[in-house]
């Protein structure tokens, strides 16, 4: 399928959470048991605590 190009495009435009999901969600056999809501839902989920983890990580480097 198209899955490389995508993985490609979701670390272009700075989506690194959900492009890790993605790969997680197709090396899991299970994962195919799930709509396309659910799945998407678990990427952005991924997502953003991919992003609060970073800014939290950030904030614990450098306190003031």
């Amino acid at each position: 399928m198209l899955n490389e190009p995508t993985m490609d495009k979701l670390h272009h435009m700075k989506l690194h959470g959900m492009a890790d999901a993605f790969r997680s969600q197709l090396e899991t056999p299970d994962s195919g048991q799930l709509n396309f809501e659910e799945r998407f839902a678990l990427l952005v989920d991924q997502q953003w605590l991919w992003k609060e983890n970073r800014a939290l990580d950030r904030r614990l480097r450098s306190p003031k």
